[in-house]
């Protein structure tokens, strides 16, 4: 199996509430939703690319309107992910939830509840079916974080 540490993301923050408090302020520096996606579409580009052999069933994520992956690796007690998707905005999301919960230990992801998308209001913002889609993404990772 090829390892492809690289493609997973780094813990921003110290903490998961540290992660969010940031992605908080980010948005509030944008007065209105396009500026904002067009920020959120950015941090989907920046994050490490998804390597191809992985965009398949096993590691795709149902429920999501558009096609979206995931893939989890633990080191030293903490879960790393890499994901993507073939949507822009939801590429972008993906690097939120990444950015949140990639780098911390069990406990801290199923300790830090996916509602923050729903109180900085990202969520309200998306059509129903991208929202379910980013819902998914939370709880498969919430999921990877109990097995």
């Amino acid at each position: 199996m090829v390892h492809h540490t690289s493609c997973f993301v780094q813990a921003q923050g110290e903490t998961a509430a540290d992660a969010i408090a940031a992605i908080g302020d980010e948005l509030a520096l944008f007065d209105d939703w396009m500026e904002r996606y067009q920020y959120i579409i950015e941090l989907g580009r920046k994050i490490p690319a998804f390597p191809q052999e992985w965009q398949d069933d096993a590691h795709r994520i149902p429920g999501c309107q558009s096609q979206v992956w995931l893939e989890a690796e633990e080191r030293d007690g903490r879960l790393f992910f890499a994901g993507a998707s073939d949507a822009a905005i939801v590429q972008g999301l993906v690097a939120l939830l990444l950015h949140v919960y990639s780098g911390r230990t069990r406990e801290e992801i199923l300790a830090t509840p996916s509602s923050f998308l729903h109180d900085l209001g990202l969520v309200k913002a998306l059509s129903a079916n991208r929202g379910n889609g980013v819902e998914a993404m939370a709880h498969s990772i919430r999921q990877r974080a109990l097995a």
